[in-house]
């Protein structure tokens, strides 16, 4: 995310960074919430429930593995 896109949601949400200087805090606000979001998602793919699946043991483990891959894309944005 860049620097501006930061500064623009904080001043959506009422924040002014430019009034105390804060634009680091903004930043590294902004990355904690996109984090938690991102394991937030991945989690959720991870605990779909399969159950339904079980007479297709082929096709259950296929969307497991689809979803994991999924949920790994996710948290491998956080590192980029």
């Amino acid at each position: 995310m860049k620097k501006e896109d930061i500064i623009k949601m904080a001043k959506e949400a009422g924040l002014d960074p430019d009034l105390w200087n804060y634009t680091d805090a903004f930043e590294r606000f902004a990355a904690l919430v996109a984090a938690a979001e991102r394991e937030a998602c991945a989690n959720l793919l991870l605990n779909v429930d399969l159950s339904s699946m079980d007479a297709d043991h082929r096709l259950q483990s296929w969307t497991a593995t689809v979803l994991l891959n999924f949920s790994d894309a996710i948290r491998a944005r956080g590192e980029q």
